[in-house]
């Protein structure tokens, strides 16, 4: 028989344990993208780019042919990190890119969580490589998509038989604050919420605004 202990998961993410890497979250390859709608790629984005500020999560941005085909990185991205310089590269998986082996070493965690477009490519390849090579792999599928539905669930699936950990944007940014009694980071945990959260950001207007409402009182 089994013994509860009031203590986290271990394949729970926790703002130590792991490191985010974005990748081509690009004009070029979001034209093309169909999975999902564009406005509501661009909100999650968001929401995640500005989870891993608040909770210092080591983050890597990095695009492909940037100058020469692809375009900028998202402003969503851009505004949250303005002094983060991505890597750019010409290989079609990330991971194949020394400098991003270099920095992924260099920040030395077991857990790589994973966004970007697309998913059939820009994810599955560093996402099968990272887990052949002994890493945890998690993968935020609402900040990330594909040419078509069949393409971005064919790819989460295919990452999911080899071991990849699905996830939402709103569930990363709420399983890193996890308690919200840690005061720290709960403004910004709310604020990011409001602005990023969809209906759940309504919700925590309305309590506030009618009842002064604070889940960790």
């Amino acid at each position: 028989m089994p013994t509860a202990i009031a203590q986290p998961g271990q394949t729970l993410l926790n703002p130590t344990n792991h490191a985010l890497i974005m990748i081509d979250h690009q004009s070029q390859m979001a034209f093309a993208t169909k999975s999902i709608d564009m406005v509501q790629l661009r909100n999650n984005v968001a929401l995640v780019a500005k989870a891993a500020k608040e909770f210092k999560v080591p983050t890597i941005l990095t695009t492909v042919a940037e100058k020469s085909f692809s375009g900028p990185i998202f402003n969503e991205i851009k505004a949250v990190f303005p002094d983060e310089v991505a890597i750019d590269r010409t290989s079609m998986n990330t991971w194949e890119d020394p400098r991003i082996a270099d920095r992924v070493n260099a920040i030395g965690k077991s857990k790589i969580v994973l966004a970007g477009l697309w998913t059939s490519v820009c994810i599955v390849g560093p996402a099968l490589s990272a887990l052949d090579q002994g890493f945890d792999v998690y993968v935020i599928t609402d900040a990330s998509g594909d040419v078509s539905d069949e393409a971005h669930e064919r790819a989460v699936e295919r990452m999911v038989q080899l071991g990849a950990r699905p996830m939402t944007s709103l569930q990363y940014l709420l399983e890193l604050q996890r308690d919200w009694a840690r005061g720290e980071t709960y403004d910004e945990t709310v604020k990011t919420s409001i602005a990023n959260g969809g209906a759940y950001g309504l919700g925590l207007i309305y309590a506030k605004t009618m009842f002064n409402a604070s889940e960790g009182h």
